[in-house]
């Protein structure tokens, strides 16, 4: 299984590493980062190991749950969709694909 990081939400997770670094600490900035990569390593270790989600087949939370990563498994291949802030446009990359 390959990992695939449509663009919209790679800018997504740079953009909220960089907001959490500016606003907080390059400490966090780097925490959600490396939640992201253990959480793509689990999932891609795991496949059938998903968090519900009504929207798409897997979401999950990081940095502290304000952050989640909206991914579907499909042939082979992890594709986050998204890197959504919980509070902020809820549903807005439905139509990503």
């Amino acid at each position: 299984m390959k990992l695939v990081i449509v663009p919209p939400a790679l800018n997504e997770l740079h953009d909220a590493a960089a907001y959490y670094t500016a606003s907080a600490s390059v400490e966090l900035g780097f925490a959600l980062l490396a939640a992201f990569e253990r959480t793509a390593n689990l999932i891609l270790a795991n496949p059938k190991l998903r968090a519900s989600s009504r929207v798409h087949e897997g979401a999950t939370s990081s940095a502290g749950s304000l952050t989640a990563f909206i991914y579907q498994i499909a042939a082979e291949e992890l594709r986050v969709i998204a890197v959504a802030h919980h509070r902020r446009r809820p549903g807005y990359w439905v139509g990503r694909k």
